[in-house]
C-alpha cells in the first residue's frame, strides 16, 4: 500500500457557508476521527486528496496526515462527492495505528482474454471487491486474476484470489466472483429485453437526492 503525507489545516468554524468557501480556495472539509481520540475538524487541499483517490490504492491510500505540529496515521473514508460533477465535498479521516489490523475493501481485477468469451461465452462478474482485514500497510492495491484459460462453464471463487500473506479475506471461500456462461439465443436475449422493459415502466421515479456537506 502507498504512504503519502498530506498537510491538513485546523477548522475553527463550521457550517455551509464556510465549506462553500473554502471550497472556493482550492481546499476540501474534512473531519478526522478514531482510536478514542477528540474528532477534530480539519481541511485539506482537493488537487493533492483527488490525487491520492485516483491514485492505485486509491481510498486504501495510507495517509500521513499533518495537523499542526503533530502526525496522524489514517484512511479517507466516507468520501460525499458532488453529484454531478463528482468533485469531492466532504471527507472523513479515520485515525489507524500502523501495527493494529484494520477492515479495508479491495477491488478485483482481471487480465487476460478469456477462452471462453472468445467462443462466444458471456463473462458474468457478480463480486467486484472483497473485505479484508489486515495491518494498514499489508492491505493489496487490488487482487488480480488471470481468466485466460477460463472456458465457456468456469468460474472463480473467492478462494481461487491470490492473497498476500498476512491478510485475510472475510468473505466466504465458496462466494462466486465471476463465471463465463452460455451466449443467449435469440428468443431468449428478446424475451429479456421484453421483461426489463416492462420491468422499466412499472418502476416508480427515484426522488432527487440531496446536495452539501459542511
Amino acid at each position: 500500500m502507498s504512504d503519502v503525507t498530506l498537510i491538513a489545516q485546523k477548522r475553527t468554524e463550521t457550517g455551509s457557508g464556510v465549506a462553500r468557501r473554502l471550497r472556493r480556495d482550492g481546499r476540501v472539509p474534512a473531519v478526522v476521527y478514531g482510536l478514542g481520540s477528540d474528532t477534530e475538524s480539519v481541511s485539506v487541499p482537493a488537487r493533492e486528496l483527488d490525487h491520492i483517490l485516483h491514485s492505485a490504492s486509491g481510498g486504501n491510500t495510507l495517509i500521513t496526515l499533518r495537523v499542526g505540529t503533530g502526525n496522524e496515521l489514517a484512511l479517507a473514508r466516507q468520501v460525499h462527492r458532488h453529484p454531478v460533477r463528482g468533485t469531492v465535498l466532504h471527507v472523513d479521516f479515520v485515525r489507524v495505528r500502523a501495527d493494529q489490523t484494520i477492515e479495508a475493501e479491495v477491488p478485483i481485477q482481471f487480465v487476460g482474454e478469456a477462452e471462453g468469451v472468445r467462443n462466444g461465452g458471456l463473462f458474468e462478474q457478480s463480486l467486484f471487491a472483497v473485505t479484508v482485514e489486515a495491518l494498514p500497510g499489508a492491505i493489496p492495491n487490488a487482487f488480480e486474476h488471470d481468466i485466460s484459460a477460463m472456458v465457456i462453464g468456469d468460474a472463480i471463487h473467492v478462494r481461487d484470489l491470490a492473497v498476500p500473506a498476512g491478510v485475510v479475506v472475510l468473505q466466504e471461500d465458496d462466494a462466486v466472483v465471476a463465471h463465463i456462461s452460455q451466449p443467449r439465443t435469440a428468443e431468449e436475449a428478446e424475451g429479456a429485453v421484453e421483461g426489463e422493459a416492462v420491468e422499466g415502466a412499472e418502476a416508480p421515479e427515484a426522488p432527487a437526492g440531496d446536495e452539501g456537506q459542511e
